[in-house]
């Protein structure tokens, strides 16, 4: 094997045949494209161990209970042509190691030193990004891409990235600038889309982003279900801040939901939308029954605490009462089993309080789903997940509050973000209802 160059300029140990898909995957990852999932097709016939750990890479994206299990050939693969592998190449398998074996902490750490050596390694990047996301470490997203930013000016794919992190350390300026940025250098990027709805979403401009998010919408073809999905979710967030409920319900069914029904995230987009129109009284009919066979496989996944915190709710709330709790002791025993001090610490100390939380929601216990939620809201960051991904969790609280008559700490809560986002019309409907329990003039809410 001779040493090759991928289109970012970075070195690897594969044939030159082979050199076409290690770019599909590497711009295709960085751009949210099905095409990484061309390197599946040489995997037999390519040993190498980029091409191995790739493969095993896209594996564990599955988020499921058997990922693990299907990356570890891959993996062994790799590590019998580690000899003839480049330092980058070595880099990555220890990355993925450390992922399939569940230490994603270990995983984030060696990810941003392999960004650190290779700034123009885009999926390294981005695969460093998923990691530090998940584990709520927004500032290490934002270090990476600021150390790597005079390396990748010319790709508009990293400045994407750069938006969201900024975005998501609360730097609205910074990240609205470099989201445009990507798309001047590319309209069709979808991370940059993402990135400018969480900017205009939390801004409360909700008239523009709905505007723009239809009208980039038009180019969201080729994505994973992921990308494509979740950037149809913030429109239809949007439109329920409009109070456009029909039409959300509509783009639910149409766009959020059955991309891909199996995979993790079509399901948790999917919950966290039912969710927040039933919060706004809108009826679902039978959608959660429609979820719930999905949600009674992953019994035991526990990938990540944000995904399991989603589907115990999905599950009680399509009346799988039995399984909502056999998922919360397989939550508890993963808990008790884990070893590594950080994730330990948010399953037993987040995500199982939370759980409780969530379940005393959806079974009508507001009082005990207000005490477990509250002293939670501050930490919940420490599951991972967006600002706007979690800010059902806020909105859950704020629901048991209402129902347990708590009206005085839901105005403390609620006001604020009102002022904040005039145009919501979602926020001033919670507002006039707030002031009536208060005894209050409900036009104090305009």
């Amino acid at each position: 094997m001779g040493m090759q160059h991928d289109l970012y300029g970075n070195p690897v140990s594969s044939d030159a045949a082979a050199l076409p898909y290690l770019n599909d995957f590497a711009e295709g990852f960085a751009a949210c494209e099905m095409r990484v999932l061309r390197i599946l097709d040489i995997a037999a016939q390519d040993p190498s161990p980029l091409v191995q750990t790739w493969c095993a890479a896209l594996h564990l994206f599955a988020e499921d209970a058997q990922a693990a299990q299907q990356a570890r050939p891959f993996l062994q693969r790799a590590r019998t042509q580690l000899a003839q592998a480049h330092d980058r190449e070595a880099q990555w398998l220890a990355a993925i190691e450390a992922w399939a074996d569940g230490d994603t902490p270990l995983a984030a750490h060696r990810l941003e030193a392999l960004v650190h050596h290779y700034p123009r390694d885009l999926a390294a990047l981005k695969l460093a990004h998923y990691h530090a996301f998940n584990l709520g470490d927004s500032p290490a997203m934002l270090r990476m891409a600021l150390n790597a930013l005079p390396h990748c000016a010319d790709i508009p794919y990293f400045h994407g990235m750069l938006a969201f992190a900024y975005e998501q350390c609360h730097l609205l300026g910074p990240a609205e600038r470099a989201a445009r940025h990507a798309l001047q250098l590319r309209f069709k990027e979808p991370w940059a889309h993402h990135a400018l709805a969480h900017v205009l979403l939390t801004e409360g401009r909700v008239d523009e982003g709905l505007a723009f998010m239809q009208g980039a919408s038009g180019s969201w073809t080729g994505l994973n279900s992921f990308m494509q999905t979740h950037n149809w979710w913030h429109l239809a967030l949007f439109l329920m801040e409009d109070a456009r409920h029909d039409e959300a319900l509509q783009l639910h069914d149409r766009q959020v939901w059955g991309v891909v029904p199996a995979y993790s995230q079509d399901q948790i987009g999917s919950i966290s939308l039912l969710a927040r129109l039933e919060l706004e009284g809108v009826d679902v009919g039978q959608r959660w029954q429609q979820l719930s066979p999905y949600l009674l496989q992953r019994q035991h996944d526990h990938v990540l605490p944000f995904l399991d915190l989603q589907y115990l709710y999905g599950l009680a709330r399509a009346g799988q009462w039995q399984a909502a709790q056999q998922l919360l002791a397989s939550m508890q025993s993963h808990a008790d089993a884990q070893v590594q001090p950080r994730l330990r610490t948010v399953w037993q100390d987040v995500c199982l309080p939370a759980a409780r939380g969530l379940l005393a929601h959806a079974q009508g216990r507001y009082l005990q789903a207000a005490q477990l939620l509250g002293p939670l809201i501050a930490r919940l960051v420490e599951i991972g997940g967006s600002h706007a991904q979690r800010d059902l969790f806020s909105q859950l609280y704020w629901s048991a509050l209402r129902h347990s008559g708590q009206w005085t700490a839901l105005q403390n809560l609620v006001q604020p973000w009102h002022n904040q986002q005039p145009q919501s019309k979602r926020l001033a409907a919670h507002m006039r209802r707030i002031y009536q329990g208060l005894g209050l003039p409900p036009s104090l809410a305009a």
